[in-house]
C-alpha cells in the first residue's frame, strides 16, 4: 500500500507558505508506517518542535491501473474520506533551505492520520465537497474541492503515469489554507460538509 501525497493544490495554502505555484503537481509519498494506527493517539516526536496538522480530502484506489486516461479515472475509486499530512515545519524549512529532500519531515512514522469512515462519491459532488477542520472547538481550516488546482480524476490520471496504482493506495490531495502547530492536548476534528469523519488527540 502506497501513501501519495499532493503538495500545492492549493492557491491559498501556497500564498500561505510563500510557496511557489508549480506548473504540475507536486507528489511526495510516505511508507505504509507513516499511517496512524485506528484509535491512536498522535505523539509529537522528539525531533521538531513544530508539528502542523494539515487536513485534506483523501482518496483510495479500488484498482489495479498505469497510465489511466483522465476521463476513465472516475473507475478507480468509489469512496473519499479525510487525513491529516502532519508535518514537521521546522525540520522541513530546514531540509528545504539546503535543497535536501523533505521525507523526514513528513514521512515519518504516524504523520499520515485517516478519518474514521469513508463516503460513498456516488453520494456527494466531490468537485464542490465541503471539509473543515476544528482545533479545540474552533474552525481553524475550511475548503471546498472546487478550489484545487488539480481535481481528483486528474491526479488519479497524472499520479498514474509515474507510479501504479494498486487496491488500497491512499492519495492525500493537498491542504487549503490554516495549517497550523499542533501542542500536547490538543484535540483536531475534521468534517466533510456536517458530518464528522476525523478526530485525533494530540500527546
Amino acid at each position: 500500500m502506497k501513501i501519495i501525497c499532493i503538495g500545492r493544490n492549493y492557491t491559498d495554502h501556497i500564498n500561505e507558505l510563500e510557496n511557489e505555484k508549480p506548473s504540475s503537481p507536486v507528489i511526495f509519498l510516505k511508507p505504509d508506517s507513516a499511517l496512524l494506527p485506528k484509535n491512536q493517539v498522535f505523539f509529537i516526536p522528539p525531533f521538531s518542535n513544530n508539528v502542523h496538522f494539515e487536513l485534506e480530502v483523501v482518496v483510495k484506489i479500488n484498482r489495479l491501473g498505469k497510465f489511466i486516461h483522465q476521463k476513465h479515472a472516475h473507475k478507480y475509486y468509489d469512496e473519499i474520506g479525510l487525513g491529516l499530512d502532519m508535518t514537521a515545519r521546522d525540520l522541513q524549512h530546514e531540509l528545504k533551505s539546503k535543497g535536501l529532500p523533505w521525507e523526514k519531515a513528513k514521512a515519518f512514522d504516524g504523520s499520515a492520520v485517516l478519518g474514521k469512515e469513508w463516503i460513498n462519491k456516488n453520494k456527494i459532488d466531490i468537485n464542490q465537497l465541503n471539509f473543515h477542520l476544528y482545533k479545540n472547538e474552533q474552525l481553524v481550516q475550511k475548503g471546498n474541492t472546487q478550489m484545487m488546482l488539480w481535481k481528483i480524476d486528474e491526479l488519479i490520471a497524472y499520479v498514474s503515469q509515474y507510479f501504479t496504482l494498486k487496491i488500497g493506495d491512499l492519495i492525500f490531495t493537498g491542504t487549503p489554507a490554516g495549517v497550523g502547530q499542533v501542542t500536547e492536548g490538543d484535540q483536531l476534528k475534521g468534517f466533510i460538509e456536517n458530518k464528522a469523519i476525523l478526530q485525533l488527540n494530540i500527546k
